[in-house]
C-alpha cells in the first residue's frame, strides 16, 4: 500500500456481521452487538477517521451499494473488506425440506470472487486502496447444531444433504481461498485473521454458541492481528505509543 495522502486517512470498514460487531449472548440468549468490537477497539490506536458501514446479513452484492453511496460521501483513502461469510451460507430450511434437491449457495463462488475482483478495480480506479480480510474459521460442530436448532430430524434431514458435517468447514474454507486468489491476482494487502485463528491452541473458544460469529475474545484478536499488521507494515496509520 503506498500511501500518497495526508494523515489522518480515511478509513471505511466494509462487511458483514462479524466487522458490526454482532455476537451472540448466551445468557441473554439472543444477537447482540459488542461494543468493544475489533473495530472500536482499534479506534483509539488509529491515525485514522473510521467509518464502519458493515450490517448483520450482507454479502458482496448488498454490501456493495451502500459501499459506493458512502465512497461519494466519506471520499476514502482505504477501504477494509470482510465479506464471505454468508455468501458460501445455504438456506437451511430449504435443505431440511428438501435434502435430496439441488441448492446453491447465497453467492455462487464464481460470482463472488468475480465481485471482488470488481471491487477492487472500482476501489482503485478511484484511487481508494482495498485492504482484504481473510474469513475468520467456522465451528463445524457448533454451527450444524446451531442449523439444525439441535431437532434431530432437522438434522439428520440437513445431513443427509450434506454428507458429513465437516463439508461445512471446507466450503466455508473454499470461500476464503477465493479471497486469498484475489488477493494475490490484483496484489492487494491482506490481513489474515484465519491463520491467527488457527494459531491458537483451540479457536473454537474464540467462536460464538451459533458456530459463526467471534465471540469477545475472538474481535480481540481479530484486533491485535490488525494492529500488529499495521505495526509491521503501515506504522504510519497507528498513533504513537504514549508512555
Amino acid at each position: 500500500m503506498e500511501l500518497k495522502y495526508c494523515l489522518p486517512c480515511k478509513v471505511v470498514v466494509c462487511g458483514d456481521s462479524i466487522s458490526a460487531g454482532v455476537c451472540f449472548d448466551e445468557k441473554e440468549n439472543k444477537y447482540i452487538k459488542l461494543k468493544d468490537n475489533f473495530v472500536g477497539l482499534l479506534q483509539s490506536s488509529l491515525n485514522c477517521v473510521v467509518t464502519n458501514i458493515s450490517r448483520f446479513g450482507n454479502t458482496v452484492t448488498t454490501a456493495l451499494p451502500k459501499l459506493n453511496r458512502n465512497m461519494d460521501k466519506e471520499k476514502p483513502d482505504i477501504v477494509l473488506i470482510e465479506l464471505g461469510g454468508n455468501d458460501c451460507d445455504y438456506k437451511w430450511e430449504q435443505v431440511a425440506e428438501n435434502p435430496q434437491g439441488e441448492h446453491n449457495p447465497i453467492t455462487d463462488i464464481e460470482v463472488f470472487e468475480s465481485s471482488l475482483v470488481n471491487l477492487v478495480d472500482g476501489l482503485r480506479s478511484k484511487d481508494i486502496e482495498p485492504v482484504m480480510m481473510t474469513l475468520p474459521p467456522i465451528d463445524a460442530d457448533k454451527y450444524f447444531q446451531w442449523i439444525s436448532k439441535s431437532n434431530a430430524d432437522t438434522g439428520s434431514k440437513i445431513l443427509e444433504w450434506l454428507g458429513s458435517v465437516t463439508r461445512i468447514y471446507w466450503w466455508h474454507e473454499k470461500y476464503n481461498a477465493a479471497v486469498l486468489k484475489v488477493v494475490e491476482n490484483s496484489r492487494s494487502s491482506c490481513i489474515d485473521v484465519r491463520s491467527a485463528f488457527l494459531n491458537t491452541p483451540d479457536f473454537r473458544r474464540l467462536i460464538c454458541k451459533d458456530g459463526i460469529h467471534p465471540n469477545q475474545e475472538g474481535q480481540r484478536l481479530i484486533s491485535d492481528t490488525i494492529y500488529k499488521y499495521l505495526h509491521t507494515n503501515y506504522p504510519v496509520l497507528l498513533k504513537p505509543a504514549t508512555v
